[in-house]
């Protein structure tokens, strides 16, 4: 087999530079995965290096069992004899050998995300300090932090100049006692104990120094301080270093990952040797000039020039709705034409957004119309915990019957309601043959349990039948509100793990629930109830291997698909919110978008609702500064339901105009919606370059609608509307 046949020139000069560092930039789509793979093979076949000599490290297992496989194919079973894997797995093989001079035993465990909380509430308790006040999740992230920067606790304490930093401080230090008496590490700690071990034993790192004649990086622009330490020491003897990465695929600095590493390679290793891989083999000339156009304002790069050899392609489409429930239904609209017109199938087909919460309008929309799809990465929107414990509060509340309600809240916020409590309430709930809130209430009246028990199961159902009774007088979202605030559900939430975004997707919920405000309150709760009951129902949609992916943008990396959508192109969703004051943040997001944009290969569809509710709230944001730099020659611009002619100005001028309707409509006029079906006009609020109609329709109820965007006709009528 001739290793470099079917390898591109770039390609080739890569895999044939084998002395000396050696930086890849490899743009999407380049092949980067095959050049190491055969750069391994060349070294190995025709270099003559033995494969124990060489050291292959990737970031995930997925990548790692992808090489392998391909090394596999290129060399049969000398692939055994290499060292390859993630950072972690390679440094866990290096301290178990090694162990003792860090103060390590062999045996010693490595604790998960859920252990180093546990051990840090620990810690909390035994310095007296309130978890409430300090929570667990922001000091691991804190030490984290520290830990991804060579920092030790001794080292921390130079650096405090708060009082946050002091407490962080005094919990890193004895979070390391702990782990060390349980001869424990966590995940940062393999990695930062490892470049110890090799600084404080030369002739521990010397032996592997010697071992290691050519040490290979890949996904370098992803790496942190303490894993660029970590490949310089080991490539210390030889400098036969190869990183391959993207300067402009780096989309994880929240996890500290360190752009510099790649951007100041080059001053490291003077004697570098840089090889562009700039051939594309995913996408059309479109794509990637529209990707171009986007990742070209960014300053802190490498720039390339891509290119490729597929087909000029279709226009990038800009499509523009009203809001994200008329996003959702253009994208089950097109996917299902997209199918019917080209022969694609639904796995060819990935809709991508830059928060979770968005999910929620595109999952009920494939839903509605009945269309596979598959969230990756995440849970189903109305499957994730905190939705499933306002919904059971809610379910509770319009049914204190439930029996599957209430013992999913009755501790959630703590209560002091143990499974203990819960296991007597149930017995008797059973032996009596009475609902399990009948029971609790017995057990309050007949002050069988503990005095403390009693007291607090009887606060309970107070709180329960408090919110029963306001219920029958508030609308939806004001007892959403009610229960986030007098169950201390939404203090607890905020102040748990990942706060802001499982915050982000109770407002979310909100956003559902004022859809029916306008309703009875009573009659409001149950439809609900209903609704996201059919929506939930769904689980098998998943399973099906033939499927639309719901994705995150920061998922996305490493994948392709034929068509991508990528939704919520809009000033606050993307780039978000948070990166308004950094221009550090703010090139991050565009790289965020342009990740999303070469992950397609034939149709991509950038997507903008001029109104959004999210976050707990609706606003009007202006269209995405991104998509004002892609050239207009490689756009198509379209409304909702029609091609539009005005210049581009209008998609993401300022302020942004929508052209008039020829349609003229006054209040009291008939109407016909493809979607909504017939109505009356009762309001018509010129604004903006356009006209708000308010109508109120015989099935769909009220909606207001942008005249220029919804597909509405004029029609005669010679009856009334129904009351």
């Amino acid at each position: 087999m001739d290793i470099l046949a079917t390898l591109n020139p770039a390609q080739r000069q890569a895999v044939e530079t084998v002395e000396g560092p050696l930086l890849i930039l490899a743009g999407p789509g380049s092949g980067k995965t095959r050049v190491i793979a055969h750069r391994i093979a060349y070294l190995i076949k025709v270099c003559g290096v033995s494969p124990s000599h060489i050291m292959a490290v990737t970031f995930t297992n997925k990548a790692a069992r992808a090489m392998t496989e391909r090394l596999e194919q290129l060399l049969g079973q000398a692939v055994e004899a290499l060292t390859s894997g993630t950072f972690h797995a390679i440094c866990a093989r290096v301290l178990r050998r090694e162990g003792k001079a860090a103060g390590l035993d062999s045996s010693f465990v490595i604790y998960d995300d859920e252990d180093q909380l546990n051990v840090i509430k620990q810690t909390l308790q035994e310095l007296n300090l309130d978890p409430k006040q300090y929570a667990p999740r922001a000091l691991q992230s804190a030490i984290s932090a520290a830990k991804s920067r060579l920092i030790s606790p001794k080292d921390y304490v130079r650096g405090v100049d708060s009082y946050f930093e002091e407490i962080v401080h005094r919990v890193y230090q004895r979070y390391q006692q702990l782990l060390s008496q349980g001869q424990a590490v966590d995940f940062d700690d393999l990695l930062m104990k490892a470049v110890q071990l090799f600084q404080d034993h030369p002739e521990v790192l010397s032996k592997y120094q010697s071992r290691y004649v050519h040490v290979l990086v890949d996904e370098f622009q992803d790496t942190n301080i303490v894993q660029y330490s970590l490949m310089k020491q080991l490539a210390g003897k030889y400098h036969n270093i190869c990183v391959v990465g993207d300067p402009d695929q780096s989309i994880y600095s929240w996890r500290f990952a360190d752009l510099r590493n790649i951007l100041s390679f080059e001053k490291d290793y003077p004697d570098v040797k840089v090889v562009l891989l700039e051939q594309n083999y995913r996408s059309t000339k479109t794509i990637l000039e529209t990707a171009s156009d986007i990742i070209s304002a960014n300053t802190r790069r490498k720039p390339k020039n891509l290119w490729t050899e597929n087909e000029t392609g279709s226009k990038v489409s800009i499509i523009e709705s009203y809001n994200e429930e008329e996003e959702a239904q253009f994208v089950v609209n097109k996917i299902e034409g997209l199918i019917s017109q080209e022969q694609m199938s639904l796995r060819d087909c990935a809709v991508m957004y830059r928060v979770n919460a968005q999910s929620r309008a595109l999952e009920e929309s494939f839903i509605r119309y009945g269309v596979p799809y598959k969230l990756v990465g995440g849970t189903r929107f109305y499957q994730r915990r905190e939705v499933k414990d306002v919904i059971a509060y809610l379910r509770l509340i319009h049914n204190p019957q439930d029996n599957v309600s209430l013992p999913r809240i009755i501790n959630i916020p703590k209560r002091g309601i143990g499974q203990t409590t819960l296991s007597q309430l149930q017995t008797w709930a059973r032996t009596y043959d009475i609902p399990l809130y009948d029971a609790l209430k017995q057990a309050v009246e007949g002050n069988v349990l503990s005095p403390r028990v009693t007291q607090t199961l009887a606060g309970f159902t107070v709180l329960v039948d408090r919110l029963i009774s306001q219920s029958h007088a508030l609308p939806l979202s004001g007892l959403l509100d009610e229960i986030l605030e007098h169950t201390g559900y939404g203090k607890y939430i905020l102040e748990g793990e990942q706060g802001e975004e499982r915050w982000e997707n109770i407002m979310e919920l909100k956003n559902v629930a004022r859809e029916y405000d306008g309703l009875n309150p009573e009659e409001a709760l149950a439809d609900f109830l209903e609704k996201v009951s059919l929506v939930a129902d769904v689980d098998e949609l998943e399973e099906k291997a033939d499927a639309v992916t719901l994705i995150t943008l920061h998922q996305s990396k490493g994948l392709e698909f034929p068509v991508v959508f990528i939704a919520g192109l809009e000033e606050g969703i993307l780039p978000h919110r948070r990166s308004f004051g950094d221009p550090g943040e703010m090139e991050e997001e565009r790289r965020l978008c342009y990740v999303g944009v070469t992950r397609a290969q034939k149709q991509v569809y950038l997507l903008r609702s001029y109104r959004r509710n999210l976050f707990g709230a609706g606003s009007a944001n202006p269209p995405s500064r991104f998509l004002q730099d892609i050239s207009p020659h490689l756009i198509s611009t379209k409304g909702l339901w029609e091609e539009k002619a005005a210049p581009l100005a209008e998609v993401y001028g300022q302020p942004l105009t929508y052209p008039l309707s020829t349609l003229e409509l006054k209040v009291g006029d008939y109407v016909r919606h493809s979607k909504f079906g017939d109505g009356i006009v009762t309001n018509c609020l010129a604004g903006r370059g356009d006209h708000e109609i308010t109508v109120a329709f015989e099935e769909a109820g009220v909606k207001k609608l942008l005249l220029s965007l919804a597909p509405l006709e004029k029609i005669e009528r010679d009856y009334d509307f129904p009351p």
